[in-house]
């Protein structure tokens, strides 16, 4: 079974620590979701016979295309 990358030390913009333990617990959850459901679209594309290379491109396409909402 897949694992989930250890997850960083959240920091703001500045470098400073995202030090909020009830934001920190968001984050893992955010980002245990996202892992699952990101696994779960690769293996339904390898299952269908898409291309795993391909996969893996277009995952990392979908991640860079994410904007932020709040520029400051």
């Amino acid at each position: 079974m897949a694992e989930m990358p250890p997850l960083p030390t959240w920091r703001e913009d500045d470098g400073t620590v995202v030090a909020c333990t009830e934001k920190i617990k968001v984050m893992e959850e955010n980002m245990q979701e996202l892992f699952q459901a990101a696994q779960d679209a690769f293996e339904d594309g390898l299952l269908m016979g898409c291309s795993e290379a391909q996969l893996r491109d277009y995952l990392q396409r979908l991640a860079a295309a994410v904007e932020n909402p709040y520029r400051r």
